[in-house]
């Protein structure tokens, strides 16, 4: 299309340009008295130009097509580049993503096969946004050994705390009342001063827990930051589990409890997988030689 625009402008300033010397030459003829025009230099002038002005035309077109054809490479060669840049972002995120799960991985690894009692590792696949997050669901269940009331925990950068327990038990599946939820009540001791209360979810991992039937008596022994442990009495926990942190302490004048809070160790947000404790069997993998005496 803008070839044939350079071809119809091209003939019509050729026209143009001999009506042009026709006319300019007759004037001249008639002032000089002379009308003879050399039509064969007359025409090799305009002819020159000509040539002149289509080989400018030709040119400026190639030189257009050419860099547009340079443009539309660069363009392809920035969009190849692009993509593999993007490429190179994922799967270095995705290498950190690997790693970090391979370090959690080996650190559940590690503690289970310390631990003195069985453990079977889960990784959670749901929570009940309707309550909460109250309930949890990991990818263990009976076909692996879990059962009904055994405890559950987890290990985050190196310390173990309280999950919870489990409350229901599937072929394949199982499910977790955490120790925030409303109806959880776990026996637990301060652990330094071995004084016993309760442990009561607020129904929200944000909320700290509440601890009671802790006297008054103690208040100046308590410090911001006391561990609080499971006392393993009613046989529903293991002694000695990371329950929570004393976040406040609040004195009532008509209560002689204090009325504790306790933030809990594990960091529910950003819980993945969890260690459901098999309390009524010792753990194989601590000790070799027993499992080389077995087989």
């Amino acid at each position: 299309m803008q070839k044939r625009k350079i071809a119809y402008t091209f003939k019509f300033s050729l026209i143009l340009l001999t009506v042009f010397v026709i006319i300019s030459g007759s004037l001249l003829g008639l002032s000089t008295g002379n009308f003879i025009i050399d039509f064969k230099q007359t025409g090799f002038s305009v002819l020159s130009a000509a040539q002149r002005g289509v080989g400018s035309a030709v040119t400026g077109t190639e030189n257009t097509v050419n860099a547009i054809r340079e443009l539309s490479r660069l363009k392809d060669e920035y969009e190849k580049l692009s993509e593999k840049l993007k490429n190179y972002e994922y799967m270095q995120r995705s290498n950190a993503e690997i790693k970090k799960e391979n370090e959690r991985l080996n650190t559940l690894l590690d503690f289970s096969q310390k631990y003195e009692y069985k453990n079977i590792a889960a990784r959670i696949i749901a929570r009940d946004a309707d309550n909460l997050y109250a309930a949890i669901t990991v990818d263990k269940g009976n076909k692996h050994g879990v059962k009904k009331n055994m405890p559950v925990i987890a290990v985050q950068k190196g310390t173990v705390g309280l999950v919870g327990k489990i409350v229901t038990v599937g072929a394949y599946t199982s499910m977790i009342m955490p120790v925030y939820d409303f109806q959880c009540s776990v026996s637990a001791r301060i652990q330094h001063t071995r004084d016993l209360g309760l442990i009561s979810g607020t129904g929200s991992p944000d909320i700290p827990l509440k601890m009671s039937y802790i006297k008054k008596r103690v208040l100046e022994e308590l410090q911001f930051g006391d561990i609080i442990v499971t006392s393993g009495e009613n046989g529903n926990y293991v002694r000695e589990i990371p329950i929570g942190t004393v976040h406040s302490v609040s004195v009532v004048d008509y209560d002689t409890s204090l009325l504790i809070s306790v933030m809990p160790i594990v960091d529910f947000s950003r819980l993945e997988e969890v260690i459901i404790i098999d309390t009524s069997q010792a753990n194989s993998d601590k000790n070799p030689d027993k499992k080389e005496e077995g087989a």
